[in-house]
């Protein structure tokens, strides 16, 4: 376990840098922080899907697992050279996937993000999490990235694809089961 933080305000980063966990400091505009922040952001948008959920939700304990996986996913980056994400947490995402997706029907169009609250905020969710996956890209150009890193996240955004397709579709007063499907534009 790291240190705990006693005190909030240090002002050691207001020259514009940060500190890694294993002491080193870099600019706070650098490529690793940004993952950092966009593998946050994500985690932060899970926080607001678990937020709709009732306490005894089938998918709570799962989205709370993606979140304690998604801080040791920051916490990897803040320590170079470490590995906290194993391929055991990828299959565990795939596993979900596979075991919700079996309930959905095969998609035949393409759908809009929204449905309900759960569910926008899920595509939202989505939405951070593909953007991590591509700071996570744009690092990797530069610096080692761990294999599982990558593929967790790659996956998770297909998780919270197929989550929020079943959160969309608890709600069928909106039409085509809860799903809003795109609308494809008509040609003359």
């Amino acid at each position: 376990m790291g240190n705990r933080l006693s005190k909030i305000y240090t002002r050691t980063g207001d020259d514009g840098t940060t500190g890694l966990g294993n002491g080193d400091r870099i600019g706070k505009e650098s490529v690793r922080v940004e993952a950092m922040g966009s593998v946050d952001e994500t985690n932060s948008a899970i926080g607001m899907v678990v937020c709709e959920l009732a306490h005894d939700d089938e998918l709570r304990p799962m989205l709370l697992k993606v979140q304690n996986d998604l801080f040791d996913l920051g916490g990897e980056l803040c320590l170079p050279g470490e590995q906290l994400i194993q391929m055991t947490h990828v299959s565990y995402l795939e596993e979900q996937i596979d075991t919700l997706n079996e309930q959905l029907p095969p998609l035949k169009n393409f759908i809009l993000p929204g449905g309900n609250r759960a569910a926008a905020a899920c595509h939202m969710a989505r939405s951070l999490a593909r953007r991590s996956e591509r700071t996570l890209v744009i690092l990797g150009r530069d610096e080692a990235i761990k294999a599982p890193l990558k593929q967790y996240i790659n996956r998770l955004s297909d998780l919270l694809f197929v989550v929020a397709r079943v959160l969309a579709r608890r709600d069928p007063s909106i039409g085509a089961e809860g799903e809003i499907l795109w609308q494809a534009p008509q040609r003359s």
